[in-house]
């Protein structure tokens, strides 16, 4: 089966060789999104709620992207570079999820570059 790469207008440029989403049949893979704007610069320095949501809106374009909406989003990964930003990311991750959300796990890594708080990769199945 073929993989098409899928690349949202106004995506930040990749910090290595990746597509910010690939579909293959009807799931979509959603490469790890960190807190960038179209011009690669960071979003929300030092404020986990603005880098959260600037993640899930990434996420949110590419799913839409590739013909899906967030409820179809089957599981996401997420890495903080804190833990203490658990709480105050679930706060904005909920808005994005607030029913039937999907599986996940979190957990704390050091991510590509300090200044980022997190990173969510999500997986997708569009019906």
């Amino acid at each position: 089966m073929s993989h098409e790469a899928i690349i949202p207008k106004g995506s930040a440029p990749p910090l290595a060789p990746y597509s910010p989403g690939v579909k293959v049949g009807n799931t979509v893979y959603v490469s790890g999104v960190l807190s960038m704007n179209e011009a690669g610069d960071l979003v929300g320095a030092d404020d986990i709620k603005t880098q959260t949501r600037q993640v899930l809106e990434i996420i949110k374009s590419v799913v839409e992207t590739a013909g899906g909406k967030m409820s179809d989003i089957a599981f996401n990964q997420i890495f903080l570079s804190d833990l203490s930003h658990y709480n105050e990311m679930n706060e904005v991750y909920a808005e994005y999820f607030s029913s039937n959300p999907p599986a996940r796990y979190c957990i704390k890594a050091d991510l590509v570059k300090p200044q980022f708080l997190v990173e969510i990769s999500s997986t997708a199945h569009i019906d």
